[in-house]
């Protein structure tokens, strides 16, 4: 006979096969309003009572009328719908799709949901380091693998879609949160060193597109705000460019879209110099845009990393990439003396402390020097 417990507590019984068995109440079918019954099993009863207790706590965090509905695949595809194309940004749409459909489903897709499990995606993340890469004519002699950067951006997808199916009570635990993840290589920062500045400028100019590049190093802004500048985003009075909005593709096509947080929203004060470099841009332009195409509209971003190829390249310097300029700023800035929460603030970064980080060999030298001036000044 089964041994009865007090409510909530399941029932224990010894089978005729000599095993021991806890059963218990694991919610209601919501189609006929029946109980749902699950059962745990054992050599012994005192095995069966741990199992049993173990169930009923995790009963309450799991609804087993949800678990079987979904595999990964398809709660991925309900995540992306449902909450992802709500609560990120326009511009990343495209990129967690790629992930899901390129990378996620062909993969890990046909697994349960609640059977996923933390090996199954230190698996899968060995994969993709080794052999990821999506088969494409551009990218036939890149390596085979991601990079460590872009798989841990692909557990974050898979992390955010398995925090929802926790608080939806579909699985009692988040797998990625046991996961060891590749460390990303910090790649040495690339910029344009300042005795090459006037052989790269000499040779924008007879390119024709000096303006830019120099309001770009003056600036420190990214890319898509530098392309998304307009006329009235300029204070002419008070030598101020009022940072608004940024370029991002969209489905593969190019549109105007919000900044990335409330920090890139600022007001970047410019020198006379760089005033004087707008007026003259300003006469050669007839658009909205500060740097508009050729057609007029917006400049693409591939292009403008075109043209910095060439110049770069008819200039003799080293390739760097468009980001690299903004660098370039912010170090210069820094070895001339400008303090790191202007720059921070110049930059648009969260906080000082990024800036501080992002920029740590700068400020490093900086400290060196400052710290042999103080031992000449001390030196008696």
């Amino acid at each position: 006979m089964a041994k009865r417990r007090s409510n909530g507590e399941g029932n224990i019984r010894k089978r005729k096969d000599g095993r021991w068995e806890g059963r218990y109440t694991a919610g209601h079918d919501p189609a006929t309003g029946k109980q749902v019954f699950k059962n745990v099993l054992g050599k012994t009863q005192a095995e069966v009572k741990e199992k049993l207790k173990k169930a009923l706590v995790e009963c309450g965090k799991i609804d087993f009328t949800k678990t079987g509905q979904y595999t990964v695949g398809t709660w991925m595809d309900t995540w992306y719908e449902n909450v992802a194309k709500i609560k990120v940004r326009a511009s990343s749409h495209q990129t967690y799709k790629g992930y899901i459909d390129n990378h996620i489903k062909p993969n890990i897709g046909n697994i349960p949901l609640e059977k996923l499990t933390t090996m199954d995606l230190q698996k899968f993340y060995r994969k993709l380091l080794t052999k990821g890469r999506i088969e494409r004519k551009e990218s036939e002699k890149q390596p085979k693998g991601l990079s460590a950067k872009t798989v841990r951006n692909i557990n974050q997808v898979i992390s955010s879609a398995m925090e929802l199916a926790v608080a939806q009570k579909i699985i009692i635990e988040n797998p990625t949160d046991a996961c060891e993840l590749p460390k990303v290589e910090h790649k040495e920062m690339q910029t344009i060193p300042a005795e090459q500045l006037e052989a790269f400028f000499k040779e924008a100019k007879e390119t024709g597109v000096y303006e830019m590049y120099y309001i770009e190093l003056a600036t420190g802004l990214r890319r898509g705000e530098l392309l998304r500048l307009k006329w009235q985003d300029i204070d002419w009075k008070n030598g101020i460019i009022k940072v608004r909005r940024q370029v991002a593709r969209v489905d593969g096509e190019i549109v105007e879209a919000p900044l990335k947080t409330k920090n890139s929203y600022r007001a970047v004060t410019i020198s006379q110099q760089a005033i004087e470099v707008l007026k003259t841009q300003k006469a050669k332009t007839n658009d909205e845009y500060v740097f508009p195409s050729p057609n007029g509209g917006p400049i693409s971003p591939d292009s403008v990393n075109n043209m910095l190829k060439r110049v770069l390249a008819r200039a003799g310097i080293p390739k760097v990439r468009f980001h690299d300029l903004r660098h370039t700023f912010a170090t210069i800035a820094l070895q001339n003396g400008v303090d790191i929460k202007t720059v921070s603030g110049m930059l648009g970064h969260f906080s000082a402390g990024f800036t501080l980080d992002t920029y740590a060999h700068v400020t490093t030298s900086a400290q060196k020097e400052a710290a042999e001036t103080m031992g000449q000044v001390l030196t008696m």
